[in-house]
């Protein structure tokens, strides 16, 4: 029998889809998150019901071969990252058994998944920061959500995030202070600032501070701060966000100071960033990942671009190249302003066709009228976590579309809506089963996660599927 707060002793007999160790205790079984196969831990149970039981570690009586120090001072308490404990080797291959499982249980497919393509930078590789701002009884925090809660754990430095992490939380702190301002309050909705915002665009910044009224007193001092302190080029915008809901951004941002937009490059395309455009996290790993892409789409004169959920264009521009016309689908205006200028700057306006848009609305119509104009169309799709609409993939599906890449930063939705493609799942009235026989209507012939977010339980996959004729 589980009790809580009773404390044990096991081995650890495996690790868990979000890199906790899995203890055996009889017939029961315990989530031990920072545990590893192989050890014998001490732990303490501090959840347990019908939907599981979770531990605490209390003592590593025998640490695995394959564990080492976190770098980070508040590993443990941080929400931010789940696998500094593990060689980075053993979290690529954690990663790959991530992927492979997901579709073997979701959808019913054993297949074969490729290596992790590795990060070149364990650390120091994200080039965005969000942290929420607060207050607690020693003065306002600035840092991370602990885990599962909305508790923040305060943090002066990250060590997966760039360089620059920490001269931003402090300048920001020592602004707060010297302005008397307050961080938010859940509770009762007051303060000054909810959170700040930080993209690394080429070495420039684009700060954004989400508060609750329209304006902060002395943002110039915010802004001396800055630029005493770091030598990057960086442009400061407000949003203003008084809604009571967990939402980040609301649509308002206001300018204070820089550039409304900054210059990049990759696979010898020129790009546009501006505060609302979404980019990946990581340079190098999205550089590695959108040359696979363009290198399995084997794109030609012939053939025509569908980039679903295309954001500010890029990876559209890099395959209309090689496309007889590409079609960028995005419903952030602003993204889809800069996917025009991206395609003029580049020579690529007469192949580039960017719609703003909900894809559901809009990838239906244009796969019909191309597939009825007799053209070959490949698709790339690069949804948000939750998947794509069903709608999506019923266009899909009915279409003689060859070849489908999707891209996906969580495999079970990836496995789910692949299962959904192949014909292993299908939807019974509201619910998506393991269909009992089915012919299948594509093979997937390539699938392969890439180390978007190391150190984290996250990961990035590709996969491609190609229509049985």
């Amino acid at each position: 029998m589980m009790i809580k707060n009773q404390e044990k002793t096991g081995i650890v007999a495996g690790i868990g889809m979000n890199g906790e160790g899995i203890v055996k205790d009889g017939n029961q079984t315990v989530f031990v998150p920072f545990a590893l196969p192989g050890e014998k831990i001490v732990y303490r149970l501090v959840k347990c019901s019908s939907k599981g039981n979770f531990g605490k570690i209390i003592e590593i009586l025998t640490p695995a071969d394959e564990r080492v120090r976190p770098l980070c001072p508040v590993y443990m308490k941080c929400g931010g990252c789940q696998l500094q404990h593990l060689k980075y080797s053993y979290q690529l291959k954690l990663k790959q058994d991530k992927v492979k499982t997901c579709f073997k249980k979701i959808a019913g497919l054993d297949l074969t998944v490729k290596n992790c393509i590795k990060n070149s930078s364990e650390y120091r590789y994200r080039n965005k920061l969000q942290l929420p701002v607060g207050e607690s009884d020693f003065g306002t925090v600035v840092g991370f959500y602990a885990g599962n809660s909305h508790r923040i754990v305060p943090i002066e430095d990250c060590n997966i995030n760039s360089a620059w992490t920490a001269t931003i939380i402090s300048c920001l702190k020592a602004y707060m202070k010297k302005n008397k301002l307050k961080g938010y309050n859940e509770q009762d909705f007051s303060g000054d600032i909810r959170e700040i915002t930080v993209k690394d665009v080429s070495g420039s910044l684009i700060i954004t501070l989400v508060t609750i009224k329209e304006s902060l007193p002395n943002l110039e001092q915010f802004i001396n701060l800055i630029q005493e302190s770091l030598p990057n080029p960086f442009s400061l915008y407000l949003n203003v966000n008084d809604c009571k809901n967990n939402v980040i951004y609301s649509d308002r941002f206001i300018k204070v100071y820089g550039n409304e937009r900054f210059e990049a490059s990759m696979l010898g395309v020129k790009y546009s960033v501006g505060v609302q455009s979404f980019t990946q996290v990581n340079n190098d790993v999205c550089e590695k990942l959108y040359f696979s892409i363009k290198k399995l789409a084997e794109l030609d004169e012939n053939t025509v671009l569908i980039d679903a959920y295309s954001g500010a264009g890029l990876l559209t521009a890099i395959l209309a190249s090689g496309a007889k016309k590409a079609y960028g689908i995005e419903i952030v205006k602003e993204a889809v302003e800069l996917a025009d200028k991206l395609a003029k700057e580049n020579g690529l306006d007469h192949k580039m066709t960017n719609i703003v848009g909900e894809c559901e609305n809009v990838l239906p119509d244009i796969v019909r009228e191309e597939v009825q104009n007799g053209e070959k169309v490949t698709v790339v799709l690069d949804p948000p976590r939750k998947g794509c609409e069903v709608k999506v993939l019923n266009a899909l599906i009915s279409s003689n579309i060859d070849k489908i890449i999707y891209i996906s930063c969580n495999p079970a939705t990836l496995a789910r809506d692949v299962g959904l493609m192949v014909g292993s799942l299908e939807i019974v009235g509201n619910e998506i089963k393991k269909a009992q026989e089915y012919t299948p209507k594509y093979n997937v012939v390539h699938l392969q996660p890439f180390d978007m977010f190391s150190q984290t339980k996250h990961v990035e996959t590709v996969c491609m599927l190609e229509k049985i004729k």
